[in-house]
């Protein structure tokens, strides 16, 4: 299984260590192909060397091969905003989110009967919450 795993980038890096810990939970499902969501030395300027009209193309060929997308949206992301609306009319989509500090999922998010949603406040809430969502597959 190939999953997307879809993280803030230039909307803020503060989550760039729960992404680590996210993708190592998700390689027990597939291969992630977004591993570089997680690169520690990634900053909210994003990444060095290639355009935006490159990274662009290359997510959007990594998102079209994917079977799944998997993402944390609790630092919101205009990027995985985009990505979420593109894969949610293409495959399954998982979104994670930690209600905390006052903040609010988008309703766009939220609504959309297309995309489940789980709350969640710590990595070990996440391993059954991926082996639910998972497991439909493997029983199809």
């Amino acid at each position: 299984m190939k999953i997307y795993f879809a993280g803030s980038i230039r909307g803020g890096r503060d989550d760039k260590y729960l992404y680590l810990q996210i993708i190592h939970l998700l390689t027990g499902y597939g291969t992630v192909l977004t591993e570089h969501v997680a690169d520690p030395s990634l900053t909210s300027w994003g990444e060095d060397g290639p355009t935006d009209k490159a990274i662009y193309e290359r997510d959007m060929d990594w998102l079209r091969s994917a079977d799944v997308l998997v993402a944390e949206v609790t630092t919101p992301s205009l990027g995985v905003g985009y990505e979420l609306a593109k894969a949610e009319t293409l495959m399954p989509v998982l979104c994670l989110f930690r209600p905390e500090n006052g903040k609010r999922l988008s309703a766009m998010i939220g609504g959309s009967e297309k995309i489940s949603v789980k709350n969640y406040q710590d990595l070990e809430e996440l391993r059954p919450i991926f082996k639910d969502f998972f497991d439909t597959f493997s029983a199809e």
